[in-house]
């Protein structure tokens, strides 16, 4: 019979699945599916629903986004990325406190790990609101501008090289952050004396390093060049 924990050792996603649950993958990850559904009294259709879509999701490393139209792109950008972040963080944050609590006189690294997964939460979510509220709305509407032949007003910012800016100095302090986050755990290689929660911990800290280099290359490799190309080209036909 396949254990709880032989799910999170097949796909580390599925133990965000049992802490929704409510479920020890750690501890007590030898029990079955069934075992722990009678003794919590959960719906197990419900619970193995969720664990087969987190393994059936697939990666979408082939799909050419520089073809889409920029304002799906945005929307992308937002419903994937941003929700990513804003999903994933608590859980993160509240692992690392764990594996301070229980391994940090073993593993001092875990503290400075911990602050500095809590710099890039505290800076990222002010980031992502800075796009969804100031610059991405004023890119749609340069969109929708040209599609209907109209005119867009001069934004508070004066020109989305400015914002852009701003964001892209703020995508480099998120990519030191992290190349430091990587040294400190061995590129994501947990310690011998390791358990399932510091190996799930970890896994999840690299998912969201690989998840926020490819937010990151979406944003200043494809969206922010082409608004200002957009920009330059409502700047000619004045």
């Amino acid at each position: 019979m396949t254990t709880i924990g032989d799910f999170v050792a097949q796909d580390y996603r599925t133990a965000a699945v049992f802490t929704k649950y409510g479920i020890d993958f750690c501890c007590k990850g030898q029990i079955t599916i069934d075992e722990v559904c009678k003794k919590k009294d959960l719906n197990e259709a419900n619970l193995l629903n969720d664990l087969n879509a987190v393994l059936a999701s697939k990666n979408d490393t082939g799909i050419d986004f520089n073809s889409w139209p920029l304002d799906l792109l945005i929307d992308y950008i937002e419903k994937t990325h941003h929700c990513f972040v804003e999903e994933k963080t608590p859980v993160i944050l509240q692992f690392l406190n764990n594996l301070c609590s229980v391994h940090g006189s073993n593993h001092p690294e875990l503290f400075e790990i911990t602050e500095l997964f809590k710099s890039s939460a505290n800076e990222l979510a002010p980031h992502m609101k800075k796009e969804e509220l100031v610059l991405f709305p004023f890119i749609k509407e340069m969109i929708t501008a040209t599609k209907n032949h109209g005119s867009v007003n001069e934004p508070p910012f004066m020109t989305v090289k400015n914002p852009i800016s701003a964001m892209m100095h703020e995508h480099e302090h998120e990519g030191e952050r992290f190349r430091a986050i990587a040294s400190l755990t061995n590129n994501y290689s947990p310690p011998e004396d390791a358990c399932n929660t510091y190996r799930v911990t970890y896994a999840m800290l690299q998912e969201f390093e690989q998840d926020l280099h490819k937010h990151i290359h979406l944003e200043s490799n494809i969206v922010f060049p082409k608004a200002k190309a957009l920009e330059k080209f409502f700047s000619t036909e004045e």
